[in-house]
């Protein structure tokens, strides 16, 4: 007795690791690897909550697996404690450890509830794809969100597939990308007969190869920026890429040296300048594109360094750039994260504040109950702005402005009564280290454009700034800790998709679908079941 219950525990642990390792492996299908195959890793959860005598059991594995998942993708997150290790390092084991536990638990609440609900077999797997797919939405809009590495990040190296984000959202894209990765589980079912086993197998691979097929197709019709009917006439974006060190960005003693480094990257025909596919031969930029914060002096309304920033903007065309902001109302002083553009009389045009802010980063949630600061040095938690809009400009069609980890938030990216014509992600990702971080977020962006069907042009700090077209082909970038520019025709949008009218709609429908055919059994006379 005492042999069997030994070996019951042995056994437990075991399964318990393989959880962690497969949700870890699995990880390492995301950017940079892009290990396709390792999305099947997918499977595993299927595997651990069928396999689970009861749900808190499923709880409890599904946990694990997607504990593994995150702390193997989101390692890089200590990144941002080290950048002052002599305050923050303590915190990287909260950071490290404490968010990706947070995070799993959505998808233990989905494996839990999935074997509560659906019986074994094809059910459970139609079951479990719809749970966890609904928790990823919660996960992507509970508290302040965090959408990071969704399921559909897995396939980020899939192009033709990716498309369908322009129809069904990332969300959706998740829903999708588990259905198929579960798939093979239910071969080693025996309670799903072979004749279903085909069926449900030959189905899927159908949808699979039609959605993939017209991807396909798709990127096929798309003009690319060497057809001149792939690029907006007369539009030339130069984008700077300053690669200043995080460690160095903030430091008084060197403000002025990276003002002068990004004023003289932005002189209009520099040799150097990576010149991306499109261009004319006699170019000149009409838009300029400095980065999140590229100047880091404090804005405010009596600030002369407009005057000193102009001689960067180019004739009848603009200058974009990010600095903080602070301003008094009320008798309060406010803090912003804030994005200028400036024309070639020094004038302001318009000013955009970031809207969602980073928890621990530019503000402290339950500030007065947490002892702990942020990880922007600063008096003052930073105020959010009003967002998404569409910005206009003097040398470039209408654009949405995407600050940092804006980017990261399908559906969040446009003004639903006012469609800008392109994208623009300016970001500092000097924070997230040289390794995935920054892969990471440029492949959730890159979703951004495709859902949209608009052209994104991202610049980044330290990289990595790239050009990227409606149907999401990077078509030129900057690599990690390059300091560069490009200049780059503008690439066309195209038609408004139908996740830019719907939103999640679909994915919801979707979702509804799968639970109500989960659970058919339910609602067949007792003698049948």
């Amino acid at each position: 007795m005492q042999h069997s219950k030994n070996a019951h525990k042995e056994y437990r642990w075991i399964v318990a690791i393989i959880a962690l390792f497969s949700g870890a492996a699995t990880s390492l299908s995301l950017a940079p690897l892009h290990l396709l195959p390792l999305s099947f890793g997918h499977a595993a959860i299927l595997v651990l909550v069928a396999n689970s005598t009861s749900v808190r059991l499923a709880a409890w594995r599904a946990w694990l697996w997607a504990f593994g998942y995150h702390i193997s993708g989101l390692h890089w997150i200590a990144n941002a404690m080290l950048v002052n290790p002599k305050e923050d390092a303590w915190l990287i084991p909260f950071a490290n450890i404490g968010l990706p536990a947070i995070l799993a638990v959505y998808a233990a609440v989905a494996g839990g509830l999935a074997k509560h609900l659906f019986k074994c077999g094809w059910q459970l797997w139609i079951g479990l794809s719809a749970t966890y797919a609904s928790a990823e939405w919660v996960r992507g809009h509970a508290l302040s969100g965090f959408p990071w590495n969704l399921p559909s990040a897995t396939v980020d190296g899939w192009l033709p597939l990716l498309q369908s984000a322009s129809v069904i959202g990332s969300y959706g894209l998740s829903l999708l990308v588990l259905l198929v990765t579960m798939l093979p589980v239910i071969w080693i079912d025996r309670k799903t007969s072979i004749q279903q086993r085909i069926l449900i197998t030959a189905a899927s691979c159908l949808l699979l190869i039609l959605i993939i097929g017209w991807g396909a197709l798709r990127l096929a019709t798309i003009p690319k920026l060497t057809d001149p009917k792939g690029v907006v006439p007369g539009v030339v974006v130069k984008i700077v890429q300053g690669n200043v060190p995080q460690r160095d960005k903030w430091n008084p003693l060197l403000k002025s040296k990276h003002i002068k480094r990004y004023l003289s990257m932005s002189k209009q025909r520099r040799k150097d300048s990576i010149r991306a596919p499109g261009l004319v031969c006699n170019y000149m930029p009409t838009v300029v594109v400095w980065p999140e914060t590229a100047v880091t002096y404090l804005m405010n309304d009596k600030s002369n360094l407009m005057r000193e920033l102009f001689l960067s903007v180019p004739h009848k065309g603009n200058l974009i750039f990010g600095a903080p902001y602070i301003a008094q109302t009320d008798n309060k002083y406010r803090l912003y994260n804030r994005i200028f553009a400036l024309d070639s009389q020094a004038n302001v045009v318009w000013t955009f504040d970031k809207t969602h802010l980073v928890p621990f980063g530019e503000y402290t949630p339950l500030s007065g109950k947490l002892a702990i600061s942020r990880m922007v040095r600063s008096k003052l938690d930073f105020t959010p702005g009003i967002g998404p809009l569409t910005m206009n400009l003097q040398g470039a069609p209408p654009v949405s402005l995407l600050v940092c980890y804006e980017a990261i938030f399908p559906g969040k990216t446009v003004d639903p009564k006012r469609r800008p014509s392109w994208l623009l992600n300016v970001t500092n990702d000097a924070w997230f280290g040289r390794w995935s971080g920054p892969y990471q977020h440029l492949a959730i962006s890159r979703l951004r454009a495709i859902e949209q069907r608009l052209p994104m042009i991202r610049v980044a700090n330290t990289g990595i700034s790239a050009v990227i077209d409606a149907a999401g082909r990077i078509v030129t970038s900057i690599s990690m800790g390059i300091t560069a520019s490009i200049d780059t025709p503008l690439p066309t949008a195209l038609a408004k998709p139908m996740f830019s009218i719907t939103g999640d709609i679909p994915f919801f429908i979707m979702v509804l679908s799968l639970l109500l055919v989960g659970n058919c059994w339910r609602f067949q006379p007792a003698e049948e079941h």
